[in-house]
C-alpha cells in the first residue's frame, strides 16, 4: 500500500567517490522504514526500465538507503540531483513484501535464553513463547552476516539489552533477541543477543540465485512453535534440500 503523506525532505550524504546515503530520517521506526521501502521500490522500477544508468546496486536500512554507482559511467552530482528528485516523490511504502510463517523450537537446548529472560520479565517461559509467536515482526534490513535479518516489532515487555560477555559461537538460524529488536542467524556465528529460539529453515542458500537470502527488507514474519520431533524431521529435509520453502508463505 502506498501513501502520499507528506514528508520531510531527504538528506543526502556523500559516501566516497561512488555511493551517495540517502537518508530519510533519525529513529528506527515504521514511518522512516516505510520511505526507505518506497524509495527501494521506485529504484526497482526506474532500474528494470533502463533508466538507472551506471547505478550498481543500492543497499536499504534502518532509515536509509546507500546508491553504489560507476562513477566512470555516471556523473555524481546529476545522479545525486536525481536521487534527491526521487526521494521527494516516492512517498511510503507499506507491506511490501512476502509473509512468512516460520518454525521455531523453544525446547531448551534451542533457547539457553528463554528462562533467564522469562525470569527478568516476571513471566511464565509459556508466556514469552507467546509474546514470541502472537507477534508479526517486519524485516527492517539485511546485515552483519549475510542473510541476516534485523527484525522491528518485538514487544516491549520483553525489551533486554544484550549479554554482557557475547558468546563465541552461536548455532546457525537461532532466533534471539535485543533491545526492541529481533533476528535470526543464518550462520554459526559469535554473537551477543539473548538465544529464544531455533528454527530448522535455512535462512541463505548461496545455490539460489534468485534470492539466495529467505528473507527481505520489508517482508512479515511470524514463528510458529514447534516440537523438537517436527524440528528434527524438518531440519532433515532441509538439509536434503527436499523442503518446499514456499509452504510458509502466507496470505496474512
Amino acid at each position: 500500500m502506498t501513501t502520499e503523506l507528506a514528508h520531510p525532505p531527504a538528506r543526502l550524504l556523500s559516501v566516497g567517490d561512488a555511493a551517495w546515503t540517502v537518508e530519510f530520517g533519525n529513529a528506527i521506526d515504521p514511518v522512516t522504514h516505510g520511505r526507505v521501502l518506497g524509495f527501494s521500490s521506485l529504484l526497482d522500477t526506474l532500474s528494470n526500465e533502463g533508466r538507472l544508468d551506471g547505478v550498481v546496486e543500492w543497499v536499504p536500512t534502518f532509515r536509509s538507503v546507500t546508491v553504489h554507482f560507476d562513477p566512470l559511467r555516471t556523473d555524481a552530482m546529476v545522479l545525486r540531483d536525481l536521487l534527491a528528485e526521487l526521494a521527494g516523490k516516492s512517498g511510503s511504502l507499506s507491506a511490501a513484501g512476502c509473509r512468512w510463517r516460520i518454525p521455531v523450537c523453544f525446547d531448551a537446548d534451542c533457547a539457553p535464553d528463554l528462562d533467564e529472560v522469562a525470569t527478568a520479565k516476571g513471566m511464565a517461559r509459556d508466556e514469552v513463547v507467546c509474546l514470541m509467536t502472537e507477534t508479526v515482526f517486519i524485516v527492517y534490513m539485511l546485515g552483519f552476516l549475510p542473510g541476516f535479518p534485523y527484525l522491528g516489532g518485538l514487544p516491549e515487555a520483553l525489551d533486554m539489552p544484550r549479554l554482557a560477555t557475547p558468546r563465541k559461537v552461536v548455532p546457525s538460524r537461532s532466533i534471539a533477541i535485543a533491545g526492541r529488536m529481533c533476528a535470526a542467524y543464518p550462520w554459526e556465528s559469535p554473537g551477543g543477543w539473548r538465544l529464544l529460539g531455533r528454527t530448522p529453515v535455512r535462512l541463505f542458500d548461496a545455490a539460489n540465485a534468485r534470492r539466495p537470502a529467505l528473507l527481505a527488507p520489508g517482508d512479515q514474519v511470524v514463528w510458529q512453535a514447534i516440537d523438537r520431533g517436527t524440528f528434527d524431521a524438518m531440519e532433515r529435509e532441509c538439509a536434503a534440500g527436499r523442503f518446499d520453502l514456499s509452504s510458509l508463505l502466507t496470505e496474512g
